[in-house]
């Protein structure tokens, strides 16, 4: 565990409960798990966007879960809960960014309010489909706030580096097809960590602006064959040795199931940028 975690009341309990909830797994419990801090290197350049092609070498389709197409899942699975880490951002840990003029947004590799500063990496647009597990129906006005950490492995708000910006962190609504669509960039990796998004799911847009009450607290994966392509890009200087580290099976958050439920189907190149897509049953 990386040491921006000891302490931290809230995850180690988490993790203690995982240890509980193993041993009751077949009566259908969720399975709860902790998240560690960051540590990354130094970089960060935004390659140019466009249309990926098959003669790029960089091009790449990794499916670990359904894709969010024209029709609606069948048999969708609850999404693991999973702890929200030392660095929410959402009121329960310091900084509170969820009560802030310019948090709904799609783009959120921008700053906003009085920071100006942007992040940077390879393009990534994440897609969540929100859905009720029970009754296999999307969940249109559904609300999802998502952070993630930058190129460099350093979160908004919390490192020393970028404590005065809030980019990498916004809210959506879901549409009338339950879907939330966010443009990004694809984040670092950071000691002990699998590359990862967090985000929360709130009943309504008036529910997270209001840093209210939360649905349900996951986490995306990310596939390691995406994450090692980008990762020899330029400006993510240090993740490849990181991620070589670490593995699903060790990883505090996934190990239980090696994401199943969480790994993200993840399409396009370093050159056109990524395409990450997950459903989310609550």
């Amino acid at each position: 565990m990386h040491q921006h975690d000891l302490g931290l009341e809230h995850d180690l309990g988490i993790l203690r409960r995982r240890n509980v909830l193993r041993l009751l797994a077949g009566a259908g419990l969720a399975v709860v798990a902790g998240c560690s801090a960051d540590e990354a290197a130094p970089g960060g350049s935004t390659p140019s966007a466009g249309t990926p092609s098959a003669s790029d070498p960089s091009a790449s389709t990794t499916s670990g879960t359904p894709t969010t197409g024209a029709s609606t899942p069948t048999n969708v699975d609850e999404i693991p809960e999973e702890t929200a880490g030392p660095y929410p951002g959402d009121g329960s840990n310091g900084p509170n960014v969820l009560t802030e003029s310019g948090i709904v947004r799609s783009d959120i590799t921008k700053s906003f309010g009085s920071a100006s500063g942007v992040a940077t990496g390879v393009p990534l647009t994440v897609e969540l489909l929100i859905m009720d597990a029970a009754k296999d129906t999307a969940l249109p006005g559904a609300a999802v706030y998502i952070w993630h950490c930058d190129a460099e492995g350093r979160y908004s708000l919390y490192d020393d580096e970028i404590g005065e910006e809030n980019y990498l962190r916004g809210v959506q609504a879901a549409d009338a097809q339950g879907k939330v669509t966010f443009t990004t960039v694809f984040p670092g990796a950071y000691q002990g960590r699998w590359p990862h998004i967090h985000f929360e799911v709130y009943s309504s847009l008036s529910e997270a602006t209001a840093a209210g009450k939360i649905k349900s607290t996951s986490q995306l994966a990310l596939p390691a064959d995406v994450c090692n392509t980008v990762y020899a890009s330029s400006g993510y200087d240090g993740s490849s040795q990181n991620m070589a580290r670490t593995s699903l099976e060790n990883d505090m958050v996934f190990r239980d199931d090696g994401a199943e439920h969480q790994m993200a189907t993840t399409t396009g190149s370093v050159q056109a940028g990524y395409q990450a897509r997950l459903t989310v049953g609550v």
